[in-house]
């Protein structure tokens, strides 16, 4: 009986914990909110920031923040809570700690579905804003497709280094087709093309947030709702069988969130790599394996990475800007090395 007791204090304790933890990632991305509001070529004091939010500030000033800034702050912090929440699942549902939407391939195909839509309009505002999203997300799905189907074997399951090698070639190939595509562009979008393929946040307005905005706002709830079965599939196939799972289904279901995800994240940041492995491994970190708290806080993470990499890129070389998927894979390079390294012990 006290054994019981305890156990159960034990995991209220760990519940508050993990609560606390998330409360302080919410209120790091508010402080790297205000801090990149800030943050420009154009000064903005904090005073002059709060003024402007409630409508006393210049047209200058209005125009800066709400028209330049809090667009692409809004799209930065939406897009790292959607690849992270993607890495999230495809680590749960492949059991792989190197799974990522990137390395994958996964955000290639995405890019090569947008690019080949691109390539055949005159010029990059011709491209519908709102039909984006869904051509990332049928050229990620079919890509995911291909990985799934090359790196699964009936009686063995999915591998997690045979599944990371295939990303891995498919990525190369799907690369090469892109170069290969920008040889018929455009000046104009061959610009595009390369802002894109630096992971810079391109679609920095407000149509590009509300084209965003309803995959994050469905396809994150329905993940954690999720969070029982990722953590039964956790178990391995078989415990999940034993349990009542049904593994394939769930697997295909989780796998087309996961790739809602990153398609649609990718199409208004582009190739921002890394942040859907950064963000679930800090997470797991800091609240453990438990998808229920795994989640939320990966999706913050993920948020507060891209942001505080969007901010630096826009501070460190003013008036210039190094696009944030620079920042990004300059922090992840090396920790994708250390976890493969990990991974050989």
């Amino acid at each position: 009986m006290k054994e019981k007791i305890n156990m159960t204090k034990n995991q209220h304790r760990a519940k508050t914990k993990n609560l606390m933890i998330i409360g302080v990632l919410g209120l790091l991305i508010v402080v790297a909110f205000m801090i990149s509001m800030n943050t420009g070529f154009i000064k903005l004091t904090p005073l002059e920031v709060i003024r402007t939010l409630f409508g006393f500030g210049t047209e200058k000033q209005h125009l800066i923040l709400f028209e330049f800034r809090l667009p692409r702050i809004v799209i930065a912090v939406l897009v790292g809570m959607g690849l992270a929440v993607s890495g999230c699942v495809l680590q749960g549902i492949s059991r792989n700690a190197l799974a990522d939407p990137g390395i994958l391939g996964i955000n290639a195909g995405a890019g090569l579905a947008v690019m080949l839509f691109i390539s055949f309009f005159p010029s990059t505002t011709a491209t519908p804003v709102f039909l984006l999203p869904v051509l990332a997300f049928l050229g990620a799905g079919i890509t995911a497709v291909i990985i799934y189907s090359l790196a699964y074997k009936r009686h063995e399951g999915i591998s997690p280094m045979r599944l990371l090698l295939t990303g891995v070639a498919v990525a190369a190939g799907i690369s090469s087709v892109m170069i290969v595509l920008t040889l018929r562009l455009s000046p104009e979008n061959y610009q595009f093309v390369a802002t894109w393929l630096a992971g810079s946040i391109w679609g920095s307005n407000w149509k590009f947030v509300l084209s965003l905005l309803p995959w994050i706002l469905v396809l994150i709830p329905f993940v954690f709702s999720k969070a029982r079965v990722l953590n039964v599939l956790n178990l391995g196939d078989l415990t999940a069988a034993g349990l009542g799972a049904s593994i394939e289904k769930e697997r295909r279901i989780l796998l087309a969130a996961a790739v809602g995800l990153a398609g649609a994240s990718v199409s208004v940041s582009g190739g921002i790599g890394f942040v859907g492995l950064i963000g679930p491994h800090l997470a797991r970190q800091l609240v453990g394996s438990r998808h229920q708290f795994l989640i939320p806080a990966a999706a913050l993470t993920g948020g507060l990475l891209v942001l505080v990499a969007d901010t630096l890129g826009r501070w460190i070389l003013q008036p210039s800007e190094i696009p944030a998927g620079i920042v990004v894979a300059v922090i992840g390079a090396p920790y994708f090395l250390y976890l493969l390294s990990r991974l050989k012990d």
